[in-house]
């Protein structure tokens, strides 16, 4: 069980606080991003009537969000969002499949990167929230039904952070887990590759949309 136990770390020292890179997660990010770069490259080299395949992947993906955005917002307020709600999708299903190749782990296995995607959703749902009211309007929310349900409203929103996050990174953790134990039961022979298709391929995409949509409701509800 070492996979699961050995973490290879570094310790930066700054301003008297210790900071301790995971750098295996850091890695792994960087080739999820370098893969990202790549097809948007390859999608938009040669853009056409006849499109590559690259191109037709991500057409077929920008409109799938665009719409499923614009549905949750009005079509100015999806223009802005429209992005980082598409790019979040790819990003988490290509962390979420990065599992399946040899040699490579999924990024979203380590907490660090959920809860940091958990937590700039809420920061930008919320920052959206405060330029669209005003924040006097915001802020009173807060404070309905009644005002003394102020506290109960503040530790709900907080509580979607960690729903969100240990959504995603107990399903990924838990997949990776599951055939960890499958594969040295059975010496890795046939039920490993399926379940790593299952959970890696299956789970992950739906787990990267949940999340993705998640994010979406919470910028929604928090405009509107």
């Amino acid at each position: 069980m070492d996979e699961l136990t050995h973490l290879p770390q570094i310790t930066i020292e700054l301003l008297g606080i210790n900071l301790v890179i995971n750098t295996n997660t850091v890695i792994m990010t960087w080739i999820v991003m370098g893969a990202l770069i790549l097809f948007g490259f390859l999608a938009t080299r040669r853009i056409g009537r006849i499109p590559n395949p690259f191109q037709v992947v991500g057409e077929l993906i920008a409109n799938a969000f665009w719409g499923l955005t614009k549905d949750a917002l009005d079509e100015d307020m999806a223009k802005k969002y429209f992005p980082l709600i598409c790019i979040l999708f790819m990003f988490l299903l290509l962390c979420n499949w990065l599992g399946t190749f040899p040699h490579l782990e999924e990024p979203t296995k380590d907490l660090n990167t959920p809860l940091g995607l958990g937590i700039m959703g809420f920061a930008i749902a919320h920052y959206s929230g405060i330029r669209a009211k005003g924040f006097v309007t915001y802020a009173k929310e807060y404070f309905e039904p009644i005002f003394f349900m102020m506290p109960l409203n503040l530790i709900g929103e907080i509580a979607k952070v960690v729903s969100i996050s240990f959504r995603l990174y107990g399903n990924i953790m838990g997949g990776a887990i599951i055939v960890l134990v499958v594969s040295h039961l059975v010496y890795s022979l046939i039920l490993p590759p399926l379940l790593i298709a299952f959970f890696n391929l299956f789970i992950g995409t739906i787990q990267a949309f949940v999340f993705t949509m998640l994010t979406l409701v919470y910028i929604s509800v928090q405009v509107k």
